[in-house]
């Protein structure tokens, strides 16, 4: 399935460097090797000593467990691993890192072009909403990434940092304009390296975040922005430059590839701080609870090496396990809705009737399919244009996200329309209006939640995708995309109740599940705009859960701002903590208690 030999030379020395993190090869054969593929000796040795250097100081750490952390983060995905790696900057500061999946230097996870096959397999969670009449009666995938990265190491690595209005409207929840474009837009261009055409008032070069166009993408990528510019949708060099804070474009999508591998969050941010002492990174660690006295969080149980441990924190615990674990770990640990937590005889530490509520995650249809002459070249993520557009000219952002992609994308349903030589078009709702639920299925942390993704269960979203298909069916078939066409075979000339009918059979998820610890000041907010937990001490949740709604595009790169957000909060903290009681909501007549 991963094809190796052929695999680009920065997958090589990747999977390399994985060995010599886990000891299966040794300096002097990594050198050989590392040689054999044409690379410079300097890089070759310092790749050596910072991989030799990692490996021998987390082993160090394992086999030296402390009973107190200053900080304990929970999860190392795109939230996770940068709160980490902020935190263990300060070398004072001693920082315990959990993460339930195994290593991520693999060939599943670096080579670019076949991502999809980790959704479903051993780095997944492989959750799945419930049953509902809204898809058919299907049930969705949940992709949920389970190794070093997170989510980070499964994705199809697109940088979309999220439209303008997507942050204002956080800063009005939040009631901090520190939420706000502005603001957000400074820390990307803080921690970005942007490798496209300049921009120095929306991108960042020099930070931590290598990112670029597509390199060297498929012909069929520009010919379908030429084909969007036959429907009126302008195109842009960069789709995270002023095409965000407007009524959309057409791009070259922007990467976390380089040298032909995956770049996940870790890459850019925890291996190089994995030879430090003050940080301890455990694998395979599964976390059941929180550990709480009174209303103050005191550190993590967690499962790791056939052993229950607990292990404190002296100052905060960074929940970073992403909107479906870190809901359940509340509820766990009795943070969450009274009569769910009674319903397993979980006493109710705080009573927070938002957790695990307004379920957001971007549908994408698996409905356009197109038959080419010949064999359709993959390159990059496949992935390598996209646009963002309006289902309605009235609203004030884009909430169509259209996807070219060099292959059959499909559902399990409309999948049996591929043959070879095809590839698609595939229309995703990014301001999605249904609303979905988490609750527990037992008492017992291993079993998955029950997870009620509700997807086009608001009318208006079919009414949105049904418009994203005629879109796509008008790409497909224009005059730039001639070339590549040898027949359409899906849509088609649908109409009515039989291509709501298709959009139901092909929808999916982009896997973007978020917004269910929200952060605001109504009676569903879980956490607070400095990212505090109501009702308890010493916890603080920094991940996609946090989102008041779901951001115009790919969730990568909001995630990983939130953590950024979140360090900066904890670095200017004093040592003085308070407890934040949830606000009070009042009802529109009676009045509020004092």
């Amino acid at each position: 399935m991963f094809d190796t030999a052929s695999a680009s030379n920065g997958v090589k020395l990747a999977l390399l460097e994985g060995q010599l993190l886990t000891r299966e090869i040794d300096r002097a054969t990594f050198i050989e090797r590392a040689a054999n593929l044409g690379l410079p000796a300097p890089a070759i040795g310092d790749a050596a000593d910072k991989f030799m250097a990692i490996a021998a100081n987390q082993a160090a750490r394992r086999a030296t467990l402390r009973s107190s952390y200053d900080y304990i983060v929970i999860g190392s995905g795109a939230s996770g691993s940068v709160v980490a790696r902020r935190l263990a900057e300060n070398q004072d500061a001693q920082v315990l890192l959990l993460e339930a999946g195994g290593e991520d230097l693999t060939p599943g996870i670096l080579i670019t072009e076949t991502w999809f096959f980790n959704q479903g397999g051993e780095f997944d969670w492989n959750f799945a909403a419930e049953r509902s009449p809204s898809v058919n009666d299907r049930s969705i995938a949940q992709a949920m990434g389970k190794a070093i990265g997170g989510g980070t190491s499964i994705n199809g690595m697109v940088w979309a940092r999220g439209h303008k209005n997507d942050f204002d409207h956080w800063a009005k929840e939040a009631g901090d304009e520190a939420w706000n474009y502005r603001h957000v837009l400074d820390i990307y261009r803080r921690i970005e390296d942007w490798h496209g055409v300049p921009d120095p008032q929306r991108r960042g070069s020099g930070g931590e975040v290598f990112v670029q166009p597509a390199p060297n993408p498929s012909s069929i990528a520009p010919a379908f922005l030429r084909a969007a510019e036959s429907l009126g949708i302008p195109t842009f060099a960069d789709q995270n430059g002023d095409m965000q804070e407007g009524s959309g474009g057409a791009a070259i999508t922007n990467v976390r590839i380089r040298d032909g591998r995956r770049l996940n969050i870790p890459s850019s941010y925890l291996y190089p701080v994995m030879d430090q002492a003050n940080l301890t990174v455990l694998t395979a660690a599964y976390v059941n609870r929180l550990t709480i006295e009174g209303n103050t969080v005191t550190g993590v149980e967690f499962e790791w090496q056939n052993e229950v441990r607990r292990i404190k924190s002296s100052s905060e615990v960074v929940l970073s396990a992403g909107a479906i674990q870190t809901p359940k770990t509340l509820m766990f640990s009795g943070i969450g809705d009274r009569a769910e937590l009674d319903r397993f005889g979980i006493a109710t530490v705080s009573h927070l009737p938002g957790v695990g509520r307004n379920f957001q995650d971007h549908p994408i249809i698996g409905g356009g399919l197109w038959e080419a002459p010949g064999p359709i070249t993959v390159r990059n993520n496949a992935a390598e244009a996209n646009l963002f557009t309006k289902s309605r000219p009235e609203l004030d952002a884009p909430d169509l996200h259209i996807w070219h992609v060099e292959a059959p994308y499909l559902s399990e349903v409309t999948g049996r329309h591929a043959v070879e030589n095809v590839w698609s078009i595939s229309p995703g709702l990014v301001r999605p209006e249904s609303r979905g639920s988490l609750r527990l299925k037992s008492a017992d942390p291993h079993e998955a939640p029950e997870i009620h993704s509700n997807m086009l269960s608001d009318p208006r979203d079919l009414a949105a995708l049904r418009r994203g298909m005629e879109i796509a069916r008008d790409l497909g078939n224009s005059e730039a995309m001639k070339p590549f066409v040898k027949r359409e075979i899906l849509p088609g000339p649908l109409a009515g109740e039989a291509l709501d009918n298709l959009i139901r059979d092909g929808a999916m998820s982009m896997h973007h599940p978020t917004c269910t610890a929200k952060m605001g000041r109504d009676d569903l907010s879980v956490v607070d705009a400095e990212l505090r937990v109501y009702g308890v001490k010493n916890l603080r949740i920094a991940d996609g859960s946090i989102m008041p709604s779901v951001t115009t595009g790919n969730t990568q790169a909001p995630c990983v701002m939130i953590g950024e957000r979140m360090a900066d909060i904890l670095k200017g903290l004093s040592t003085a903590r308070s407890v934040v009681a949830r606000p009070v909501v009042c009802p529109p007549e009676p009045v509020c208690p004092a």
